[in-house]
């Protein structure tokens, strides 16, 4: 299944490789996040910052964080990160991470903005029956 490519932009236009990282190594690390993309893709490009690094690269101790900024209000700082010692697999760890971070930034924050969500329909009132003195 491939991405669209405007799914695909934001991690393109906003992710800065940092400490791990080669930037001939660019392609495919947008690739492995391009998942992401459709997540991010409600919030305007220059609302999203990403860094991706990566500690103790091939060691044992090997630590992949994806770091992500959403400029809106509140502002929010997402973090994922993985220990996982394959560096393809701590990739698709850090973006299912942020995907689930993101998703459920968006719940708490939507459903005040949805009336449909806000409004509960009132519960229909039961006539009681009339009891007679008798």
């Amino acid at each position: 299944m491939s991405e669209l490519p405007e799914d695909t932009a934001v991690i393109t236009n906003r992710l800065h490789l940092a400490t791990g990282f080669l930037s001939n190594e660019r392609g495919w690390v947008v690739e492995r996040l391009a998942a992401l993309g459709s997540r991010l893709r409600s919030f305007h490009d220059d609302q999203v910052d990403l860094e991706i690094s990566v500690k103790d690269r091939r060691g044992v101790e090997q630590r992949v964080t994806l770091e992500c900024w959403i400029n809106r209000t509140p502002r929010l700082h997402l973090v994922a990160t993985s220990s996982e010692p394959d560096l393809p697999a701590a990739l698709n760890d850090v973006r299912n991470e942020l995907i689930r971070q993101v998703n459920e930034a968006k719940t708490r924050t939507e459903p005040r903005h949805n009336r449909a969500l806000r409004l509960v329909p009132a519960l229909p009132e039961l006539d009681q029956p009339q009891h007679s003195p008798g």
